[in-house]
């Protein structure tokens, strides 16, 4: 790799108006004409700080192109999941594939893409050798990332201008006037004002005029060319890399503004959707263009063909083919596939499973389930690739493959108390307790279709909603038993069992946590009782309390919006907690923690009922505002007067079957 002098700046040289005459000691135009395209990446130039500045007339040449917000970052808790920085989003803009794919996850400098996820720079070469590419760099990140592709010849010139942006212009210019067919020029000088004083002040909006600037500049390059030759073809793509939050800082985090990006273009694309709007706020984003869909838009401008799948598409066809998602189907023994279709849709779509075709669904199809058939339980990793048209897109997908199970007989041993939750109000299968809500004036309770369960047993389940409350904040829904067995002395051991489902981001999970289902005032781990409860990353823990002493076992990983079961089993006489968490992608979690006998002796907690999205008191969001309300499902919501075993709390998983099914 080649250097540019007069390193370290961070400012950009303004450039002459579109249009201008060169000077004379501008380099001539060489080269052939023919498809070309120019990619523009800038770091730290926010979607919102791109359209103010163009709104107030600081960007008269980006105020030309197309210009659409977009996403990065893949899908939250998902395989595709990436940090939203610099390292990971130069990578994906390279390759049109995620961290999962591409193998760049931090901004260090051991950091390299995967060799079976080449750049559009190698894939270029492939399908035209004799074309050359340049790529001129102002980060210091980004060379190493790049080093494969010069090693293997992909990358005729690679500069490093070692943050001075005006020698980004200057050489992004030689190498256009040059006849490359493939330009990446990278600017950093908004990220460096960002870094320094945020978004918010006048050296970002300088940094921000005076990259655009320099974009102008290279455009007016283009028109030079153009000018000499008609049959001179550009796609110029601008974009960034990663979004900031309001202090100008790349968290790394799914947040939707360290997600959003934006695509500009100075050619239509017919399928990039939203230009000439605002980023939405919420997740409605990931409905837009992907940072991955650039890859294989510059691929298609020069003509080329790639070997590979992309996680994005080609935003130059007629169809557009989006929010790909795979999830492990309620029989654990399937993964289903979705996706939208937009355009024309009127082709048939495929699907194909590691390269292979599996199925051809009638046109306008957006679901397949696809039956996974193996020999053994185990986490299983595919590859899945839909093509509508001529879209075509790709993503990984990994199910904990659960062989079909026999729904253990023994669960009826027992069993103090069931609710199959299939109907409102709740009514204990053994009539020997209630369920109803906290307070009568507090009624966050309705019941949804989607339970989890196989066919023919799929019903309802119960939501509970804490965001559902009265004068005083009292919300959930209370469990009271004809007989306490958490409080009985004579009940050597008890079981509690559920399904549970999160909203789509664990939001509870965040500052002092949520409870799912608890007895005690949980203001302290130490109080007495028992809880089982909600953490930050979807972390599920396990406590019991005294009131003085605490016992713990914590670390359990919850698949977000995603159905797993989840029991607690006490053994008072052998003074022993086991937790348990079977989750459709993770996976079978236990661990345990060791009580004593003050412990044992609380365990009935406040004695007033165990609660759902509560704590024992019902007030425990009120309390701990910072904990935010929310939505929380169960199902199949059953306490036994006996430790069960791992077996048997493993079928319920397995079959995803009601233990109604067991009653006569």
């Amino acid at each position: 790799m080649t250097a540019c002098g007069g390193g370290g700046s961070d400012t950009v040289a303004a450039s002459p108006p579109s249009g201008t005459t060169p000077a004379p000691n501008t380099p001539p135009i060489e080269g052939s004409s023919g498809a070309k395209a120019l990619v523009i990446q800038i770091d730290g130039l926010t979607h919102a700080a791109l359209r103010e500045a163009i709104a107030a007339g600081r960007a008269p040449g980006l105020a030309g192109l197309t210009l659409a917000p977009a996403w990065t970052g893949g899908r939250n808790g998902t395989l595709s999941e990436q940090r939203t920085t610099a390292g990971p989003g130069w990578a994906s803009l390279l390759t049109g594939t995620w961290a999962n794919r591409h193998g760049v996850r931090w901004d260090t400098a051991d950091q390299r893409i995967d060799a079976s996820a080449p750049t559009f720079f190698a894939l270029a070469h492939a399908g035209i050798p004799s074309a050359k590419a340049s790529a001129v760099t102002s980060a210091s990140l980004y060379p190493a990332l790049l080093a494969a592709d010069v090693q293997s010849g992909a990358l005729a010139n690679a500069v490093d201008c070692a943050g001075d942006d005006a020698c980004v212009t200057q050489q992004a210019t030689r190498a256009m006037l040059a006849g490359d067919a493939l330009v990446l020029a990278q600017y950093s000088a908004p990220a460096t004002a960002a870094a320094r004083e945020g978004v918010h002040g006048k050296a970002y909006d300088a940094a921000v005029t005076a990259t655009a600037a320099a974009v102008d500049t290279l455009l007016t390059t283009i028109a030079r060319r153009r000018a000499n030759d008609a049959r001179d073809d550009w796609l110029v793509i601008v974009t960034t890399g990663y979004g900031l939050d309001d202090f100008g800082s790349a968290s790394g985090l799914q947040l939707p503004a360290n997600k959003t990006v934006f695509i500009a273009s100075n050619k239509p694309l017919s399928v990039l959707p939203g230009v000439g709007t605002a980023a939405p706020a919420d997740d409605s984003l990931t409905s837009l263009a992907a940072a991955t869909d650039i890859a294989p838009t510059v691929l298609r401008q020069l003509g080329v063909a790639a070997s590979q799948d992309f996680d994005g598409i080609a935003l130059q066809g007629p169809t557009a083919l989006r929010q790909l998602t795979a999830l492990t189907g309620a029989d654990k023994g399937s993964i289903v596939l979705s996706w939208t279709l937009g355009g024309d849709a009127s082709a048939p779509v495929q699907v194909l499973r590691d390269g292979t075709l599996i199925a051809t669904l009638p046109a306008g199809t957006t679901g397949y389930t696809d039956a996974i058939v193996a020999a053994s339980d185990g986490l299983y990793s595919y590859r899945y690739t839909i093509v509508a048209g001529d879209a075509r897109a790709s993503l990984s997908a990994q199910i904990a493959y659960v062989k079909p199970a026999v729904l253990a007989p023994t669960l009826l041993n027992g069993l103090a108390n069931y609710y199959p939750l299939d109907a409102l109000p709740a009514l204990d299968a053994k009539a020997a307790s209630t369920l109803a809500p906290r307070a009568a004036d507090a009624d966050g309770g309705t019941l949804v279709a989607d339970d989890g369960f196989k066919a023919p047993f799929a019903a309802k389940a119960l939501r509970v909603d804490s965001r559902v409350k009265n004068a005083s904040g009292t919300a959930g829904y209370r469990l009271q038993q004809t007989s306490d067995i958490t409080a009985d002395p004579a009940v050597p051991a008890f079981t509690i069992g559920f399904w549970v489902r999160t909203d789509a981001s664990c939001s509870q999970g965040v500052s002092n946590g949520a409870t799912v289902l608890g007895n005690k005032n949980y203001d302290s781990g130490n109080n007495a009782g028992i809880v089982v409860s909600l953490w930050a990353s979807c972390e599920m823990r396990f406590n019991a309390g005294s009131g003085s002493t605490r016992a713990d076992s914590n670390g359990y990983s919850l698949s977000a919006g995603q159905w797993a079961y989840a029991a607690m089993v006490v053994d008072k006489a052998g003074l022993k907690m086991t937790g348990y968490l079977f989750d459709p992608v993770k996976g079978t979690q236990t661990g345990s923690a060791t009580l004593t006998t003050a412990i044992t002796a609380q365990l009935g907690g406040l004695g007033d009922g165990i609660s759902l999205n509560e704590d024992g008191t019902g007030l425990y969001y009120q309390r701990w505002s910072a904990s935010p309300r929310g939505a929380m499902d169960f199902n199949d919501l059953a306490l036994w007067n006996r430790a069960l075993t791992a077996d048997e709390l493993a079928s319920i998983f397995k079959t995803a079957k009601p233990l109604s099914s067991l009653l006569p």
